[in-house]
């Protein structure tokens, strides 16, 4: 695996892990310091969006210009090797299609969260007025 897949597969799973503890129930007092961290990573994590418009064009050309093997003069080798290129090809945009859906809803759940935590502090000013 090329390093920019491996790169990828690391932001995808950085995003995935910090989704994860924003959405756990029960961890209250690590949510608050976690949102101001993700809030902030929200940003340089921003750059996965043209990196994987970058890979995904990289598995375009690839696939454009890659040996067909569809003649009966294929020797199994090359059969084999045509798989597995088209088997690589779709793993990298599976990876690529989580990696952009990871950062849309950590984008997402990050919004609510803060939006829900404004929410509790409005209802708490209001109760301590009556």
């Amino acid at each position: 695996m090329a390093l920019e897949w491996v790169v990828l597969g690391y932001a995808a799973g950085a995003e995935a892990v910090m989704l994860l503890l924003l959405t756990v129930p029960g961890l209250d007092p690590l949510r608050k310091g976690l949102i101001t961290v993700v809030r902030n990573l929200l940003k340089p994590f921003l750059s996965v969006v043209p990196f994987c418009l970058f890979l995904l064009m990289d598995i375009y050309w690839k696939y454009e210009t890659r040996p067909s093997c569809e003649s009966e003069s294929c020797s199994p080798s090359e059969h084999l090797r045509h798989q597995k290129s088209i088997m690589k090809s779709q793993r990298n945009a599976l990876l690529i299609a989580s990696a952009l859906v990871f950062y849309w809803l950590l984008y997402s759940v990050t919004g609510l969260v803060v939006k829900i935590e404004q929410l509790n502090k409005r209802i708490e000013k209001l109760k301590a007025q009556d």
